[in-house]
């Protein structure tokens, strides 16, 4: 299915894609042990996966509906992890450290995955939408804002009539009481959502998934800004612009108020200890197996 904003990276899949898809979802299904491999990136371990790979085991988890963090990670990530031991810590313990900024994907090909590809929250939301369709599995929003949510509703309809969308929520920006935070919770799971979509950008969103591990009983997506880019509340950066890796500049022409900090102190950090690593044999990125 086509996104219908023509700057989106994600094409159609063909009937041939579809059905290997979803035979990949089986697969995962019957698989009782998924090893990841990947490599450090900075001081995070980022896992090296493909896009069928990725909604395969998603849509695996979520037919049983475990409680499960993927955490989609750029550049803003990784630097904020290195700085952060808390941070750190929740990245590390997430059962999936996608490599969502094109600079990240580029250092697992660096480190020997050659093939890997930016996993972007976007282009994954609209993937596992496609499936969960096909699959009759229900998916839950929870963040941003209600006009983002109600456009996005709108689009999603259009492009997935048949998906069960079970909820969408959009909490107080503050923090919340237990009781607030556990009427949530309770929304949630009686629900009975596979999927739970967070977009409460980062490092927020990450931090709620892992203190939500074992109460959400649905695999969590931190898609951070991917609420709004299919509603449509943001203008995505040209396919071309994503694809050599500048969609972050795009970002920032669009919100420099907001994103120059992070952008200009991050990514001179991530590019400064990159160098070094390069220039001095560094171990900064290593290769490493998990199951």
């Amino acid at each position: 299915m086509r996104h219908p904003d023509p700057n989106f990276g994600y094409p159609s899949l063909s009937l041939v894609e579809r059905e290997r898809m979803l035979a990949g979802v089986k697969q995962a299904t019957k698989s009782k042990l998924f090893m990841r491999r990947g490599a450090h990136v900075l001081d995070t371990h980022i896992d090296a996966i493909s896009w069928d790979e990725v909604v395969s085991r998603i849509a695996s988890w979520a037919a049983h509906r475990q409680s499960r963090v993927v955490a989609l990670c750029n550049v803003h990530s990784v630097v904020t992890a290195s700085q952060e031991p808390a941070f750190q810590t929740v990245l590390s313990q997430a059962d999936l450290a996608l490599p969502d900024g094109a600079p990240v994907a580029w250092a697992l090909r660096r480190e020997g995955f050659g093939e890997q590809q930016r996993i972007n929250g976007p282009d994954l939301t609209w993937r596992y939408l496609q499936v969960a369709e096909q699959l009759g599995q229900s998916v839950f929003f929870y963040g941003s804002t209600q006009d983002t949510l109600d456009r996005l509703m709108v689009r999603i309809k259009a492009s997935f009539p048949k998906l069960k969308i079970v909820g969408m929520e959009s909490p107080p920006y503050r923090e919340l009481s237990e009781e607030e935070d556990q009427a949530y919770v309770d929304q949630i799971n009686q629900s009975g959502a596979n999927v739970l979509f967070v977009g409460l950008g980062c490092p927020k969103q990450e931090a709620w998934m892992a203190a939500h591990r074992g109460r959400i009983k649905a695999v969590m997506l931190g898609v951070g800004a991917a609420f709004d880019y299919h509603a449509g509340t943001i203008q995505r950066a040209p396919v071309w612009m994503q694809k050599i890796g500048m969609e972050w500049f795009h970002r920032l022409l669009s919100e420099p108020r907001r994103l120059f900090k992070r952008y200009t102190v991050t990514n001179s950090i991530f590019m400064y200890r990159m160098a070094k690593s390069l220039m001095l044999g560094n171990p900064s990125v290593q290769q490493e197996e998990r199951h």
